[in-house]
């Protein structure tokens, strides 16, 4: 680990604290998640992810919901073109909104709160622009394929929460592909495949940024497959804690997930393959931030940095992880658009 400077764990949640030294936790069976390619032992059935809800940190009851539940109870409607899709992102209503085939949009779109936005089938596609989330909440964006976004593929901003986005994949935007920032939180990113891409995710738009971001900017990643990426998986501002578990990082040729400016991340039960600096406490101008990682693989990788001490997911939720060593198999069967 490099030589950082101490810092203090300030704006903490009470909460039990994980230790920054790695330990081995019990590799025991999984979130209902697998597929037909996946090893018989860790085999289940495409009906438990067609019918999962949200978990992680979109599943936490708070701020006045009971989790995320998107347009449910909302009118059903299927969309063909742009202009009747961002119509329907636009009203005020709960609506689960499916998208058929390819939409061409332009910059960042609003969608207000208590929307559904799933991809039928497995071609579902945006492209050319990106989704705001702009003081929303309880919204739902799984199945679909974001592609050459001008901006941002995916904004999570000022201060919205209980949002979850399950299942999609992402490449070649101009900016980042996911940002959550300004104080955005109860997140969940799960089940989503990122390739050929540099900017995959970020947590906390500005190092100056800690009063709007301190004690907020919760967020679970699960079992989202980097294939590829070079940065970002996520890089964290002030987040904590910040859940990065049992993902699949391949070829990421910057580095895997980056703490800074004292966020706190637990890195738990991932699978690391060709990454290099596979787990960065600080990066670039940014200060160091607190991370611990525990039972993670890490196979032809450099030394992960660990710092300081976490507070514990499992003072939200509870989770159950699937064994690290079949991450290969099972994530990048089940992750992405077109896998539910």
């Amino acid at each position: 680990m490099r030589n950082l400077p101490s810092i203090t764990r300030r704006g903490l949640l009470a909460g039990t604290a994980a230790t920054a030294a790695s330990a081995a936790l019990p590799a025991i069976g999984g979130n209902g998640h697998a597929w037909a390619t996946a090893p018989a032992s860790v085999r289940r059935t495409r009906a438990a992810v067609a019918t999962q809800s949200a978990d992680g940190f979109a599943g936490v009851p708070a701020l006045g919901l009971s989790g995320t539940t998107g347009g449910a109870g909302g009118p059903v409607v299927t969309v063909t073109d742009a202009d009747t899709f961002l119509d329907y992102c636009d009203r005020n209503e709960p609506y689960v909104i499916q998208v058929s085939g390819t939409l061409r949009i332009s910059s960042k779109q609003g969608v207000r709160s208590n929307k559904t936005i799933v991809g039928l089938g497995a071609d579902a596609e945006i492209t050319g622009g990106g989704l705001d989330m702009y003081r929303r909440q309880n919204v739902i964006i799984r199945n679909l394929r974001f592609t050459d976004a001008d901006d941002d593929s995916l904004s999570i901003q000022q201060s919205s929460h209980h949002i979850w986005i399950d299942h999609c994949t992402f490449s070649t935007g101009a900016d980042g592909l996911i940002d959550i920032v300004r104080g955005a939180d109860y997140i969940t990113v799960s089940w989503n495949h990122f390739h050929d891409h540099s900017k995959t995710m970020l947590i906390g738009h500005s190092d100056a940024n800690d009063s709007q971001d301190r004690g907020r900017l919760r967020v679970s990643f699960h079992h989202n497959f980097f294939d590829g990426t070079a940065q970002r998986h996520p890089r964290v501002r002030f987040g904590e804690p910040v859940h990065v578990y049992n993902n699949y990082y391949r070829n990421n040729s910057l580095y895997g997930v980056a703490s800074t400016e004292d966020a706190g991340v637990l890195v738990e039960g991932n699978y690391f393959e060709n990454v290099a600096h596979p787990v960065y406490s600080g990066y670039d101008e940014s200060g160091p931030g607190r991370v611990v990682e525990r039972n993670n693989v890490y196979v032809r990788c450099g030394k992960p940095e660990t710092l300081g001490t976490v507070v514990e997911p499992r003072t939200y939720y509870a989770y159950t992880l699937d064994t690290p060593a079949d991450l290969p198999a099972i994530v990048p069967a089940g992750a992405g658009a077109g896998r539910i």
